[in-house]
């Protein structure tokens, strides 16, 4: 049976303390306001929603990633507030589905809003939804001689802009491609099960779309295109959701979904999401869960964005790679883990123009802390790489 307990917090007092160590539990508001404050300044939040009230939630992320806090919390008021712990979070979307819907459609949002924070201050660039972004991309893949994503590229923005501007290059492009390709799906179907081969695209950035996905084998690449370059977002593999954020919002894809690996996926739409959500507790705690883990790491790339030192900056994002395995650190026993992505792909998350990348990469491949073969990276101590991507952190940051 699922017992809350209430807590009382006094004007003035902190309910949460940035880069605490993960707490066991979060907290839903049931009288007075609170105040969000973060260490550092989004620029395209609105400074309104750092003012919680009854029914807002604090402490979902690092209570559900197991991660330190990424914000403190301030009780503008006498506060109270119910404490759930993790253990009871099942429980709890059982006993009031309404809560566990709140806390995953908020996450879509701060997603989006931390996508745009991303964009902004990481790539120097806005995120483009447009059937013209449709468009990019299958030119991008043409480029890159993908032919099986571009074709995917092309077909959906003919579809979503048959008269667009762009049209009859694209019709072109695609008759003259679609008998070389692999794309699947091209058209959803009833399948709950489907197969991609690798290269082939899930879904394109700008597409309309209201499906999600769980990858039952292999992998998938999420990336962006972003001034003519492709910026791979993350590397999903089996029991990992994406595509969440269309199913939640109703919205476009924000980014690109391409076959890593020759892989299945279990297609989820609304109708059968909502069913999931009022029987399938574990599902949706797996769901909280994921979206939790992708906001940590939005925040901490945020943070890697004020790193002014290039090196500085790779180190960062080889360490959040590394933490975002959950690689087991033992202190003082070196622990090694290869990263999934390529070195061009973590300095494109880095905003590492390509002309600096090869100088990098040379001082990388000399530096005994990592071993680089077939252009990826192997830590050879994630202990020494986590300090020393911390003591970047600290250091003078680049003020936006």
């Amino acid at each position: 049976m699922l017992q809350l307990s209430f807590v009382n917090f006094r004007r003035g007092s902190y309910i949460l303390v940035e880069g605490k160590p993960e707490s066991d539990r979060f907290y839903i508001i049931q009288n007075g306001q609170a105040q969000v404050i973060r260490e550092l300044d989004f620029s395209s939040t609105n400074s309104s929603n750092n003012i919680l009230g009854p029914g807002d939630f604090v402490g979902v992320i690092p209570c559900m990633s197991n991660h330190n806090q990424i914000e403190s919390v301030v009780a503008l008021t006498d506060l109270v507030a119910i404490s759930v712990r993790k253990d009871q979070y099942p429980d709890l979307i059982v006993k009031n589905t309404a809560v566990a819907l709140k806390i995953i459609r908020v996450f879509a949002a701060r997603m989006r809003e931390m996508n745009e924070v991303l964009m902004e201050m990481a790539l120097q660039s806005t995120s483009v939804v447009s059937t013209e972004q449709l468009f990019n991309v299958a030119v991008f893949y043409d480029r890159d001689h993908n032919i099986d994503a571009a074709v995917y590229a092309y077909y959906h923005y003919l579809k979503t802009a048959p008269q667009g501007n762009k049209a009859a290059l694209a019709k072109q492009r695609f008759v003259l491609l679609q008998p070389k390709s692999r794309a699947v799906y091209l058209e959803p179907k009833e399948e709950m099960i489907r197969s991609y081969p690798q290269g082939t695209m899930v879904f394109a950035e700008s597409q309309p779309g209201q499906d999600m996905y769980i990858i039952q084998e292999g992998q998938v690449k999420i990336t962006k295109i972003v001034n003519n370059n492709e910026v791979v977002l993350a590397v999903l593999k089996k029991g990992d959701f994406f595509g969440e954020m269309a199913l939640l919002e109703n919205l476009p894809r924000s980014a690109c979904a391409i076959a890593h690996e020759d892989c299945k996926l279990m297609v989820i739409n609304r109708k059968n999401f909502d069913q999931m959500v009022s029987t399938q507790a574990q599902m949706i705690t797996r769901l909280t869960t994921t979206l939790a883990d992708r906001l940590w790491s939005m925040y901490r790339q945020v943070t890697n964005t004020r790193i002014q030192d290039p090196q500085g900056k790779i180190i960062d994002m080889i360490a959040l790679q590394v933490e975002k395995a959950r690689v087991p650190i033992n202190p003082g026993v070196p622990v090694s883990h290869e990263i999934d992505l390529a070195f061009h792909e973590l300095a494109n998350m880095c905003a590492i123009p390509p002309e600096e990348q090869a100088s990098l990469l040379a001082l990388f491949e000399k530096d005994q802390k990592f071993k680089i073969y077939h252009n990826k990276i192997f830590v050879k101590n994630c202990e020494e790489v986590i300090k020393l991507a911390t003591y970047y952190r600290k250091q003078k940051t680049t003020k936006k």
